[in-house]
């Protein structure tokens, strides 16, 4: 079985744990994932059976927190 470790902080902590969060409920083939919120970080901790499922699951949330960063870094240009 492989693991991985994603680690959020900063300002887009909380709303990746807002979004990943239901994603990591859902079924996805060969793979098992937990979403934590901690003080000032969320930790998303991956499992999968097989170097392809791991692949898809990390480009998966990795995508997602880059889409987070971005809108955040999007809306501080704006205020």
């Amino acid at each position: 079985m492989l693991s991985a470790v994603l680690r959020v902080d900063g300002p887009v902590a909380e709303a990746a744990a807002a979004s990943v969060g239901p994603e990591a409920g859902r079924e996805i083939p060969r793979t098992a994932v937990k979403v934590t919120q901690g003080e000032g970080e969320t930790v998303i901790e991956v499992t999968a059976s097989d170097t392809s499922a791991m692949r898809a699951a990390l480009n998966s949330y990795l995508e997602c927190i880059k889409v987070i960063e971005d809108v955040q870094r999007l809306t501080e240009v704006r205020r």
